[in-house]
């Protein structure tokens, strides 16, 4: 080897290889993770009075936004008065720092657990766009379900199931039901 050769320094210009992207970590075991969620569920109880749930918590957030955008059409609709009138803000009720609470959260988790990325999870034979449609579609079904229920997945199975309420183990056995009923119509977005 010649004296230059060995010389040569590495040109600024020149990259270091690229990093192999770090694999997600595993998923908890399902048994922790329910132990874990029957702790969070007996702390919220515990600390608010209330169980867990979302869609309430969405429903404090329409009614504010609806207060501050239309609020003499809030105060004729019994049930956005009943959530937004009073001497508080319908968003100081604990359900809406819950559900701050549970995005920052998942965010965290997917991030430390690197699994935080945007992606559209869909069958091989559907466009994007029949995705995003049947799942605003289902979402939409499933929240004006969860008000006529009053509660959602989480308020009632959760919640209403630790209380052993039988509202809630209704509930339950129509969401599955409806599910299975349905999964035969809608198998190909997955298929």
């Amino acid at each position: 080897m010649s004296q230059a050769a060995a010389n040569e320094t590495p040109s600024p210009q020149a990259k270091a290889p690229p990093r192999a992207p770090k694999e997600p970590r595993p998923y908890i075991n399902p048994y922790v993770g329910g132990v874990l969620l029957g702790i969070v569920l007996f702390l919220a109880f515990y600390i608010t009075g209330n169980g867990l749930g979302a869609s309430g918590a969405v429903t404090h957030v329409v009614a504010a936004v609806l207060a501050t955008v239309a609020p003499s059409h809030t105060n004729h609709v019994a049930y956005f008065a009943s959530l937004a009138g009073g001497y508080k803000s319908s968003i100081a009720d604990a359900s809406v720092a819950m559900l701050v609470g549970t995005m920052i959260g998942g965010a965290l988790s997917g991030l430390v657990n690197r699994r935080l990325k945007l992606e559209l999870r869909k069958g091989p034979h559907v466009t994007a766009a029949m995705r995003l449609a049947m799942a605003f579609v289902g979402g939409g079904i499933m929240g004006y379900g969860a008000r006529l229920a009053r509660g959602c997945t989480s308020g009632q199975a959760l919640s209403g199931g630790a209380v052993l309420s039988v509202g809630s183990f209704a509930f339950m056995f129509a969401v599955f039901g409806g599910a299975y009923a349905l999964a035969w119509f809608v198998r190909r977005l997955w298929t």
